[in-house]
């Protein structure tokens, strides 16, 4: 099932009807569930330029095997900019919760891939900023997740270790002190901030593995339930990590972090 974001389309910035663009989520629901089982919101990455498809329909289809329903978000990317993505992942949180009683749907969690990784780390710890009422009933539901899985994630666009690229995307029309919520992750994570599981690998070309250390180290010194791993080589964008026997773990130590860590209920 597809669900549409908005009743009514916001426009392109750029002015070209060819780059309007519609956000919606595409629903993976596990049928015949008795209790509320968890749920994962999958944000494909594609450094806010695009979104990538192999990080999107399969991973979901993963974590239903795994025992979740699931959800991917096709939200706005360049040149629409920030705070589009944003918005569009707390719409969907509110969306997907307003329907928890019929789909039998308990916790969420949200899980990024790169950008996508930022997107779900910013939207997690800043969800109040980026409620807007859009009219419906969906209006009246929390968006903010409960969990987050965030693999090799940009989380610093200015940092040494950070991906510029994605930053001007998101960020490029944006004034200096409308970015500092987004520009810098790691130094956002606060007493709200939900249980995470992140991934990398070492040699990370793209998004240096720093990203998710720094990350890490912040949730760990602020008291927060987090879990990371560094597999020891393999480029970005690996995805599911087919083919690569120990990558190819993640989704398993994710799917079993949700249950024991952050408190999800699976089939």
């Amino acid at each position: 099932m597809r669900i549409e974001l908005r009743s009514q389309l916001e426009k392109s910035p750029s002015g070209n009807p060819a780059d309007d663009f519609q956000p919606y989520i595409d629903t993976f629901l596990l049928d015949g569930a008795s209790d509320a089982l968890g749920g994962v919101l999958v944000l494909p990455g594609g450094g806010y330029h695009h979104r990538a498809k192999h990080e999107g329909n399969p991973v979901a289809e993963k974590f239903n095997a795994l025992g979740y329903h699931a959800f991917v978000l096709q939200y706005r990317v360049a040149p629409y900019t920030y705070p589009a993505p944003q918005l569009d992942l707390v719409r969907a949180v509110k969306i997907i919760r307003s329907h928890a009683q019929e789909w039998k749907l308990g916790k969420l969690a949200v899980l990024g891939f790169s950008a996508g990784g930022h997107l779900a780390a910013s939207g997690a710890i800043f969800s109040e900023k980026y409620e807007k009422a859009e009219g419906d009933a969906a209006d009246d539901f929390c968006g903010k997740a409960d969990a987050m899985i965030l693999c090799y994630p940009v989380i610093s666009f200015c940092d040494e270790f950070g991906h510029a690229g994605s930053g001007q995307n998101l960020c490029g029309s944006v004034e200096a002190g409308q970015q500092s919520d987004v520009a810098d992750m790691h130094l956002a994570v606060n007493d709200s901030t939900p249980p995470a599981f992140l991934w990398h690998t070492a040699d990370d070309g793209a998004a240096q593995v720093r990203n998710s250390i720094e990350f890490a180290n912040s949730m760990w010194q602020s008291g927060k339930k987090c879990e990371l791993h560094v597999f020891p080589h393999a480029p970005h964008g690996k995805g599911l990590g087919l083919g690569l026997k120990d990558i190819c773990v993640w989704p398993e130590l994710a799917a079993q972090f949700l249950e024991t860590t952050a408190g999800f209920l699976r089939a």
